[in-house]
């Protein structure tokens, strides 16, 4: 039986590496360099975050992660016409990786007995440093660096994992609520084009 927590990582493993994927088609790489890209979209924040909570990277005691990032690749090529052509597939699929990644970060952070601070954090590494590492390997600017928001809807949804907490919800309770809040968070952002200023320099 998988907990909630190890389907969200699964899921989330799927959903950037798809999204990875989709982007790497678009600079029209061969399948072994768009499934490179996938694969450091789906495990690069989660790497970053267990080497600074000196940690083995989950990837390397586990081979179903390089799996299941071969099955997205697997997915894209049967559903390509679909995948491909649709310009909101791989906004989708990010949001859906984003939200699910950040709650697995603040999870792994909060069993390794580190405070809840660290633990958002962790999250937001987890989610948002696979499509920063993504985006540099296609040589586009970095999503986090835009002024799009992107890594603020993983601390939004760690402050919304510690109210749940503190609130006593029960905890796949509490981790699905945050996952949602990024996700939607992400969604309504794009949607209404709610973003923080941009920092200008001098003229």
């Amino acid at each position: 039986m998988i907990d909630f927590i190890t389907l969200c990582d699964y899921l989330g493993t799927f959903a950037f590496a798809i999204s990875g994927i989709r982007l790497a088609s678009a600079k029209k790489f061969d399948w072994f360099g768009a499934y490179v890209v996938g694969v450091v979209t789906a495990v690069g924040g989660g790497t970053i975050r267990d080497i600074l909570l000196n940690a083995t990277p989950f990837w390397m005691q586990q081979s179903s992660y390089l799996i299941i990032s071969g099955l997205a690749l697997l997915f894209v090529l049967i559903f390509r016409k679909y995948v491909i052509r649709l310009n909101n597939t791989f906004f989708i699929f990010d949001a859906i990786g984003l939200g699910l990644f950040a709650i697995v970060g603040i999870a792994k952070a909060i069993d390794f007995g580190f405070p809840f601070w660290v633990a958002i954090v962790m999250g937001t590494i987890t989610g948002a440093f696979g499509g920063m590492m993504r985006d540099i390997l296609i040589n586009e600017e970095p999503l986090i660096f835009r002024k799009d928001i992107y890594a603020l809807a993983c601390v939004l949804g760690g402050f919304i994992y510690y109210f749940c907490d503190l609130a006593g919800l029960p905890l796949a309770l509490t981790q699905f609520i945050a996952a949602v809040s990024v996700f939607l968070t992400r969604v309504i952002a794009v949607k209404y084009h709610i973003s923080l200023p941009a920092l200008k320099g001098e003229e």
